[in-house]
């Protein structure tokens, strides 16, 4: 019987841990990128948003810009914001220019609810996704409108007038007649105040359209009908924009502060109206709600994932996906529980 040689055995045992080391060495060097391999992968491309803006005229629109880039860098995103200035032109050319940036999703206010098709149309062409935040396009088949209930704030408007002065007669001051919230606004006032005009409790006394929601159209229309006739209980304002023009002109007749006036927004000056009994009530929308949704939302779209969204509503043309936000009706009897408490407004700022 043929004796085991021990060096023999030491050899083969020798040979099996050089063996496992090199191929651990090989594993850990060669089956994975070194350092400077790693270093050298590109970093992986952003999400690019764009966020077109009819206008910044207004104090909520500024709130809308900021929320949403804020929030799209907290996302990772990188964000590109161009303001259109009311010029329909300008917007189609700044949308030429977001979509030359490589965005993935454009967030589009749109300047004129009819005209903004053709900036969906392009959009579309160039494989980018739009929703439509606040205002509607028509007849663009968006793939999201993102808003709030534009209907219920014409509502909330008419019901507040309606208790405050249930007779006596009332000026109506629309926003822009090429803004679709607009008409969804009158849509939803018209439904309150209607029974009321129909019997003859109430009279509207003039009602008006606002091209580019301009304060000083509305003041000019405001003045024009005091000068007629002083005899106005009421003012139903779009915006507070709108409000703050009306209560300028019923100043000059010394009526601001007798006439009841509303508005939307919950902007800074309406705020202090309230506080100083100038106007009777405005419809709080929490923009950060809507911001953040829509930017939530534009992650979604551009990753390809699902959004969720049952609703659909009608354009003109076709269905579209829609969510919507609940305004909340502030007098200055709740200001301090909901737009001060939200932090939208500044409390120092308001009670100066």
């Amino acid at each position: 019987m043929m004796r085991f040689n021990k060096n023999y055995g030491l050899n083969i045992l020798l040979l099996i841990l050089i063996l496992l080391t090199a191929f651990n060495f090989y594993g850990v060097w060669y089956g994975r990128p070194t350092r400077q391999a790693v270093a050298q992968q590109p970093p992986k491309a952003k999400i690019r948003i764009g966020i077109s803006l009819g206008t910044l005229k207004e104090e909520r629109w500024v709130h809308d810009r900021d929320i949403m880039v804020a929030k799209a860098k907290e996302a990772g995103a990188e964000v590109y914001v161009q303001n259109a200035n009311n010029d329909d032109t300008d917007q189609v050319d700044q949308v030429k220019y977001l979509i030359g940036k490589g965005i993935k999703v454009l967030i589009l206010v749109p300047n004129d609810m009819k005209k903004a098709a053709e900036i969906v149309s392009m959009a579309h062409k160039a494989g980018v996704k739009v929703i439509s935040y606040d205002r509607l396009v028509l007849d663009a088949g968006v793939d999201l409108y993102l808003s709030f209930d534009n209907e219920e704030v014409g509502r909330l408007m008419a019901k507040a007038l309606l208790a405050a002065r249930p007779t006596g007669n009332y000026v109506i001051l629309n926003g822009a007649p090429n803004d679709d919230n607009s008409l969804q606004i009158k849509a939803g006032y018209d439904s309150v105040l209607g029974p009321s005009e129909k019997n003859g409790k109430i009279k509207i006394l003039a009602e008006y359209f606002t091209p580019n929601w301009l304060e000083e159209l509305a003041f000019r229309k405001m003045d024009g009908v005091l000068q007629k006739n002083r005899d106005v209980q009421a003012v139903l304002a779009g915006d507070d924009s709108l409000a703050g023009a009306a209560i300028e002109a019923l100043s000059e007749y010394r009526l601001a502060g007798k006439v009841e006036v509303v508005g939307q927004d919950a902007d800074l000056a309406a705020c202090r109206r309230l506080v100083q009994g100038t106007q009777l009530m405005t419809v709080y929308k929490p923009i950060d709600k809507l911001a953040s949704l829509a930017i939530k939302m534009a992650m979604k779209l551009a990753r390809g994932e699902p959004l969720g969204i049952q609703d659909k509503m009608s354009d003109g043309t076709y269905q579209v996906p829609y969510q919507f936000i609940t305004p909340i009706a502030v007098e200055r009897s709740n200001l301090d529980a909901t737009v001060l408490k939200d932090g939208y407004q500044n409390r120092d700022d308001v009670y100066q």
